[in-house]
């Protein structure tokens, strides 16, 4: 949630601020879901020139020398019950829950790492514009919790590249999670929306009374 903490001050009250504490550059901000779907830029899509290779994803993560890639470091995150750690990151054990189908995961290896904004949909929505370290940010992005997500295989491949209008999780009382995940990471990235889509946010959106979007926008 955005807090404006000096509004009013005059500039000599704002002068006297600690330098060691500056206001954060990109702060969070908490809407309504019906408001952050509005707050989405309209625009139509292309996917003219769009190669997955485009976004250079599963890159080493914070600590290069455990060799635990990006997709490591989301089954670590999100394990419910911890694996163990081997040489080169080999994950034994743990457990996981899939959230779009409602289903347990014993084994990393049954598992994708699914981006919330599929790659293809990002592209059509305004990454074909970026650099490409932009791009390898969005593919990694680790710095909001709900850009990457661990589930079964068989419901990210189900899913593959579409957005809300063509596909939503089977799972009916995981929509309102989902649609606010997905347009808190278009947020996020300052991504657009077409007409289909917006229109199938805002059918979920009115059975979702009481849920809010947080995002942080991406540097």
């Amino acid at each position: 949630m955005i807090r404006i903490l000096m509004r009013g001050l005059s500039a000599a009250a704002l002068a006297l601020t600690p330098l060691a504490n500056p206001a954060p550059v990109h702060a969070a901000e908490t809407l309504p879901l019906a408001e952050a779907v509005a707050s989405l830029q309209p625009a139509v899509e292309s996917r003219d020139g769009y190669s997955r290779s485009a976004f250079r994803h599963w890159n080493t993560g914070d600590d290069p020398a455990d060799g635990c890639n990006t997709r490591y470091e989301v089954l670590l995150d999100e394990a419910v019950e911890p694996p163990e750690v081997g040489d080169g990151c080999r994950l034994t054990g743990g457990r996981w829950w899939s959230y779009y189908d409602s289903t347990w995961v014993t084994s990393a290896s049954g598992l994708d790492i699914d981006h919330m904004v599929p790659l293809a949909e990002a592209w059509d929505s305004g990454a074909y514009a970026w650099t490409s370290a932009r791009r390898e940010a969005y593919a990694n992005d680790q710095g909001s919790p709900v850009s990457l997500v661990a589930v079964t295989a068989r419901s990210n491949r189900s899913k593959s590249d579409q957005d809300p209008a063509e596909w939503l999780p089977p799972v009916a009382d995981v929509h309102c999670r989902y649609v606010v995940e997905w347009v808190g990471t278009k947020l996020r990235w300052s991504l657009t929306a077409d007409e289909g889509e917006v229109a199938a946010l805002n059918q979920v959106a009115q059975s979702c009374e009481g849920w809010s979007v947080t995002y942080e926008p991406a540097a």
